[in-house]
């Protein structure tokens, strides 16, 4: 049996809990669609044991696996948005600190540069 890497035996709680829900989701989504597992694994390329485990939101299913299941609900276009830019508020709230910082920087510099300057007329 191969070795489970450690970043899927230490993944934080919430990404566990939001893969169990999301395979719950692609199940009932198969069930309404009236596909029986065998199927729904053929036409995944995978073997029923593996979509069991898609289902069960098993973090080691494979990300084609995972991206395929959801094309075949008609969902992948939904993938980008997952990671956009535009929703990244990490990457957002750097970019403000650091334009805080480089305006701060300008000040100083500007003030610096006037101190340093002398008034016409007064010399």
């Amino acid at each position: 049996m191969p070795r489970t890497p450690e970043a899927l035996s230490t993944l934080p709680p919430a990404v566990t809990a939001a893969l169990r829900k999301l395979g719950e989701n692609l199940a009932i989504a198969r069930v309404r669609r009236r596909e029986p597992q065998r199927l729904w694994a053929r036409r995944l390329g995978v073997s029923v044991p593996t979509l069991v485990r898609l289902e069960q939101g098993d973090p080691g299913v494979g990300l084609g696996i995972l991206a395929t299941a959801l094309w075949l609900l008609s969902r992948v276009q939904a993938m980008p948005e997952l990671a956009a830019p535009e929703h990244d508020r990490g990457a957002l709230e750097l970019d403000v600190r650091a334009a805080v910082e480089r305006r701060a920087a300008r000040s100083a510099a500007s003030a610096m540069g006037r101190r340093g300057r002398k008034r016409p007329g007064r010399g």
